[in-house]
C-alpha cells in the first residue's frame, strides 16, 4: 500500500505543477520568430538541438 505524500513531496508536486502551468503560459504567449531561410543547409532535425552531428554515418559530439 503506498504511503501518503509527506510535506515535501507534496510542496514539490504544487512547485512543478505551478512550473509546467508557467511554462505554458509562456509559450502560448511567444511570438514566432521571424528568421531568414537557411541557404545550403542540412536537412531533417537540427543537429545542435540534439547534442551531436551525423554527417555520413560519422557522429561528433559538441
Amino acid at each position: 500500500m503506498p504511503q501518503p505524500p509527506n510535506d515535501k513531496e507534496r510542496r514539490l508536486a504544487e512547485a512543478a505543477e505551478r512550473a509546467l502551468l508557467e511554462a505554458k503560459e509562456r509559450k502560448e504567449k511567444a511570438k514566432p520568430l521571424d528568421l531568414p531561410t537557411e541557404l545550403g543547409g542540412r536537412d531533417g532535425p537540427e543537429p545542435t538541438r540534439f547534442g551531436d552531428w551525423e554527417k555520413d554515418g560519422v557522429v561528433t559530439d559538441f
